[in-house]
């Protein structure tokens, strides 16, 4: 199969949006579901929801009653403790027609993909430490051979081990295969998958998601889906995170709205397959180990559902942009869609966050991201589009990375055109979508990453032009110094 151009799969991204033909004369884009999505959904992040593919099969008054209807068995997940408060209790009930317990026992299954860290401590020798930005061009989508999702998982960098419950891992998927009569769960955390070329049809135990370039899924901890290919060849983002969930960003004195709205997230409605056939593949991933089991039926059985503990989707192109059109610039926490919360309450796990279009009006303040050293480690994408001030060939698909406090910031050139340049009024990453992963661990890169031939250490000559503006005000300095300019602070402060 021939792979499409960047340019061709950035146009046939950005044409099937409702947004990519509204924003040109500068509509509102549409906040429906796209065209194109053959699915119903539910909406409301962390609603307690509940679906039937056949009416009346939940149970009335109770959730595990003597007889379910239909001789269906009552089987509970839960996301959380028991005991954990209200707003953060995370369980569901599924009817189903065979329990998950009904399997054929687990094998190894490590030759499945050698290309998934998942240990991200420095003692650990397939982990590389390294304070240079970094950066990788577009990865390679197979072209031969079968590679379905759990076969095409490439670890980038990530922090902390499952096994600690708090950490978390960043991937890229590359697969060219629908994953047919086998499914996938991850025992050990959420992951937010972000396709980046292709759609991906998800069938989960809750029912179907179709997520398309533009939009994300998040698959909690425990659920099994697999990941089938309408376009074939696929491409695309992974975020994957231990010991916590994603929720969203407190909006503090935005008021109760804006940034990404709650009703905008989508959840699946319930749908049953009916498969008794042998050998049905269920692939389990523990402790950064994968595992195989099989059974004589399908893991999408489920008839009807109810609870919060449920996979979801969103749309990024509905996303809330805000901003000051005033002073200074406010930092890029305004851009985050979804958080997950670690054990240091000053700081996230991790942060999803989106760069996608929107007005700037910058009155008197330097436009272009300032020089910066952050505690965060960063890990951006580009899902379709253009993002400037980067300063590597930063193409879909590709990724870009610094660990925390390392400096950056854009060259000369583009600092001193901000800055001699008048106010601007101007739309920002216009027909694109980049994003960030962010985190206040710091990032090790797994040896997938560090071998790749698509890495390229970051060119730090580009700063080899900044030049020392202030000794070219000398003589204006010596004249508010009194002729001590070498040590204007030093005198500034005996006065």
């Amino acid at each position: 199969m021939v792979q499409p151009s960047y340019e061709e799969v950035s146009n046939i991204h950005q044409n099937s949006f409702h947004w990519a033909e509204t924003q040109k004369d500068g509509k509102t884009p549409s906040f429906s579901t796209r065209a194109n999505d053959p699915y119903t959904y539910q909406a409301g992040f962390n609603n307690c929801l509940a679906s039937e593919a056949i009416p009346g099969t939940l149970p009335q008054g109770q959730n595990s009653p003597r007889q379910v209807r239909f001789g269906l068995y009552a089987e509970q997940l839960t996301g959380s403790a028991f005991v954990a408060p209200r707003p953060n209790h995370k369980a569901a009930w599924v009817y189903r027609m065979r329990p998950a317990v009904s399997h054929k026992g687990f094998t190894d299954a490590s030759e499945l993909n050698r290309d998934y860290e998942s240990c991200f401590l420095p003692l650990n020798p397939n982990v590389h430490v390294s304070p240079t930005q970094l950066a990788w061009l577009p990865f390679d989508i197979p072209t031969s051979g079968d590679t379905d999702f759990t076969q095409g998982l490439k670890t980038i960098a990530g922090a902390g081990d499952p096994s600690l419950r708090e950490g978390l891992a960043t991937h890229m998927f590359l697969c060219n295969k629908s994953m047919d009569r086998k499914a996938f769960v991850n025992l050990d955390g959420e992951m937010l998958i972000v396709p980046q070329q292709g759609r991906l049809d998800i069938q989960s135990e809750f029912g179907w998601l179709y997520v398309q370039p533009g939009e994300i899924c998040v698959i909690p901890r425990g659920i099994r889906f697999s990941v089938n290919l309408p376009d074939g060849p696929t491409r695309g983002y992974i975020l994957e995170i231990w010991g916590s969930s994603f929720e969203l960003p407190e909006l503090g004195p935005l008021g109760g709205f804006g940034l990404a709205n709650a009703r905008d997230f989508l959840f699946p409605s319930a749908y049953y397959e009916i498969d008794s056939s042998p050998n049905y593949e269920i692939v389990y991933k523990v402790g950064g180990k994968f595992f195989k089991s099989y059974q004589d039926h399908t893991p999408y059985d489920v008839v009807a559902w109810s609870g919060n503990y449920v996979p979801y989707k969103y749309d990024l192109t509905k996303f809330v942009n805000v901003g000051s059109i005033s002073v200074d610039h406010i930092d890029p926490s305004i851009f985050c869609v979804l958080t997950a919360k670690s054990r240091d309450p000053t700081a996230p796990l991790a942060d999803f966050l989106i760069f996608s279009p929107r007005w700037d009006v910058a009155s008197n303040t330097y436009r272009p991201p300032y020089y910066h050293r952050n505690v965060a480690s960063e890990l951006m994408g580009l899902i379709y589009g253009d993002y400037g001030g980067r300063s590597d060939a930063f193409q879909p698909g590709g990724v870009s990375f610094e660990t925390g406090m390392t400096p950056h910031g854009v060259a000369y050139e583009e600092f001193k055109a901000a800055s001699d340049a008048p106010p601007p009024e101007m739309q920002i990453s216009k027909g694109a979508i980049a994003f960030m992963f962010e985190s206040c661990r710091a990032f090790t890169v797994a040896e997938y990453g560090w071998t790749s031939d698509k890495l390229h250490f970051h060119d730090h000559t580009m700063w080899d032009d900044l030049v020392n503006n202030f000794t070219s005000h000398l003589d204006e300095v010596k004249r508010l110094t009194n002729g001590n300019w070498e040590h204007g602070v030093n005198v500034a402060r005996a006065n």
